[in-house]
This record gives structure tokens, sequence and C-alpha cells, in this order.
């Protein structure tokens, strides 16, 4: 994991925050999102979850500066979500999210849906016809 990260400089020393707990942030806020069925880790979020080691930085990359950050999400939606109302309310709760909780101005959220998830019961419905 890279050191990089937002240092504030402060009385008693300096604050670092890790992109790391940045990529957290935003990947939960962004599965706190309605109609947001899962973040798509691909290979290697798949090889950590099948080790049993849930990675809640999964499917998502951050950039961070000294005060801005950028965000990369990729995430699979839930059948019979509106697309673009998912992603503008996952880009509107991730920029809050990080924004409160580090001070980092969040310039771009860009959201690539990766893939739509059915419901269990229809996918098994199809599969019997």
């Amino acid at each position: 994991m890279a050191e990089a990260g937002k240092t504030l400089p402060s009385e008693l020393g300096s604050i670092r925050i890790a992109d790391e707990v940045v990529s957290i942030i935003a990947g939960l806020a962004a599965t706190e999102v309605e109609g947001v069925a899962y973040m798509s880790g691909g290979i290697v979020g798949g090889i950590a979850e099948a080790l049993g080691r849930k990675n809640l930085s999964k499917g998502v990359k951050v950039e961070v500066g000294e005060e801005e950050a950028a965000v990369d999400l990729y995430l699979i939606v839930s059948y019979g979500s509106r697309i673009p109302d998912v992603a503008w309310s996952v880009q509107e709760n991730v920029k809050k999210a990080i924004e409160s909780m580090t001070g980092l101005k969040v310039i771009k959220v860009n959201v690539h849906v990766q893939g739509v998830n059915f419901p269990q019961a229809q996918t098994e419905e199809e599969g019997i016809k």
C-alpha cells in the first residue's frame, strides 16, 4: 500500500490519511445507496472473498492529493433500478462522506456500472424453462 495520502499539520504533529481509508469510506458510502447490489472487485476481489477476507475497498480506486481526491467506483446495480439515478446518488453520497470525514475536496466521482444483479428467484425460473 502506498504511503500517499493527505497530511494535515497540527500543533502536536501531522495527521496522515491513507488512500486505503478514503477507499473504504467511498466503498461503504456507495453500498449505502439503494439500487447498488454490490461493488465489482474483479478477479482480485473475488480471490480475497474466496479466502474469507472482506475487502471494504473492493471496486474502488482513489487518487488522493494534498487537498483533493478523485474516485473511480466499479459497481453492480440491482435489476429494476434506474441506473442514472443510482449513479447520481452514489456520486453525491460518496462525495459527501469523503468530504465530511476527511476534509478533502472531492473533485470527481466516476461511476462505472459493470453489470446488473438479477434476483435469485428470477434466474432460477429462467433456468427451469
